[in-house]
C-alpha cells in the first residue's frame, strides 16, 4: 500500500460550485484515515509540472463565465493530464468540468468551448434548454467495481444536478450509472455521468464524469473509496482498509429517502423550486 497520495485539483477558485472542493476533503481525510499521507495539489493556467506524479485528478463545477475563462487553460494542460492519466492518475470531473474535459460543449451563451477529449462526451446547450435542478439518484452495474468494492454491496450514487447540458457519450465511455431519481445525461436517456475504466479507451487510469454536486463524495463513500484506490494502484485498485462509515450512509441514505419523497414533479411546481431554477439559471450549468 502506498503510504502517500497527490491529488490535483484543477482550477480551484473558478470551479468550486456547490462545494465541490468537499470532494478534495473527503480524499484527502479517507487517505489520512489509513495513515496516508495527502498532498493537494491547486493546478492553474500554466501549472502542467504540478500533475507530474499526481494520483487523483479533480476538476469541479462553475458558471459559464467559468468554463469560457478555463478553456484555452485546460487545452494547454491537454498532454499534460493525458500523460498523467496515462501513467494511472484517476480522473473525477463534475458538471462544468465534465463538459469541458470533453470534446466540445455547445451554448449560445459561450458558443462553442472545444476540449481536449480526456473524457469521450459532447455537450450541447440547447436555447430554451429545461434547466435539470434538485436531488439525482443513481443506481451502478450489479458488476460495477463500485459496487463491488463496498462491503454492502451498495449500489446507489446519491447527489445535486444543476444544469441545462444535454450530454451525449462517445463509444469509449459508459454510463455512470441509471437514474432512480433526477433527469441526468440529458432527461431523455435514463443514464447519469459516464466512466472508463483502468485500461479502456486507451489510458491507463479511471476516468469518470458526473453531472453529481453536492459535493458528490462526502455522501457516497464507496465512489469516494473507488477513485483513491484507482489512483493507488495506478491503473488497478488497491485494497483500502475499511473504515466505519455509518455516519456517511446515514447521509446517503437520508439524502436519497428526502428526493423519493419530494417527487420531481411537485418539486418543480413549488415555490422553492422555482426560486432555485431562477438562481441556477444565473449562477451554473
Amino acid at each position: 500500500m502506498p503510504d502517500r497520495v497527490v491529488i490535483a485539483h484543477l482550477f480551484p477558485e473558478a470551479l468550486n460550485l456547490y462545494g465541490d472542493i468537499g470532494n478534495i476533503v473527503t480524499l484527502a481525510r479517507r487517505a489520512t484515515w489509513r495513515g496516508i499521507e495527502a498532498e493537494i495539489r491547486d493546478v492553474g493556467a500554466g501549472d502542467a509540472t504540478r500533475l507530474a506524479g499526481a494520483d487523483v485528478i479533480f476538476i469541479g463545477g462553475g458558471a459559464d463565465q467559468h468554463q469560457r475563462a478555463v478553456a484555452d487553460a485546460l487545452l494547454a494542460l491537454a498532454d499534460p493530464l493525458r500523460r498523467a492519466i496515462d501513467d494511472g492518475a484517476a480522473l473525477l470531473a463534475v458538471c462544468a468540468g465534465y463538459q469541458n474535459l470533453g470534446h466540445a460543449f455547445r451554448s449560445p451563451l459561450v458558443g462553442e468551448i472545444p476540449g481536449p477529449g480526456l473524457l469521450d462526451v459532447e455537450t450541447e446547450m440547447p436555447t430554451g434548454a429545461e434547466r435539470f435542478v434538485g436531488g439525482i439518484a443513481l443506481e451502478v452495474d450489479a458488476g460495477s467495481p463500485i459496487a463491488l468494492g463496498d462491503a454492502e454491496g451498495r449500489r446507489r450514487i446519491v447527489g445535486f444536478e444543476n444544469h441545462s447540458g444535454r450530454t451525449a457519450l462517445g463509444p469509449t465511455m459508459r454510463p455512470l450509472g441509471r437514474v432512480l431519481i433526477g433527469r441526468g445525461n440529458d432527461g431523455a436517456s435514463g443514464f447519469e455521468g459516464a466512466i472508463a475504466l483502468p485500461g479502456e479507451g486507451g489510458l491507463t487510469g479511471l476516468r469518470i464524469g458526473t453531472y453529481l454536486h453536492g459535493p458528490l463524495l462526502p455522501r457516497n463513500p464507496h465512489l469516494a473509496d473507488f477513485v483513491l484506490a484507482s489512483g493507488l494502484g495506478r491503473g488497478g485498485p488497491v485494497a483500502l482498509a475499511p473504515l466505519p462509515d455509518d455516519a456517511e450512509w446515514a447521509a446517503h441514505d437520508r439524502f436519497a429517502d428526502d428526493w423519493t419523497a419530494i417527487r420531481p414533479g411537485v418539486y418543480r411546481r413549488s415555490s422553492i423550486g422555482r426560486l432555485r431554477d431562477r438562481l441556477g439559471a444565473l449562477i451554473g450549468f
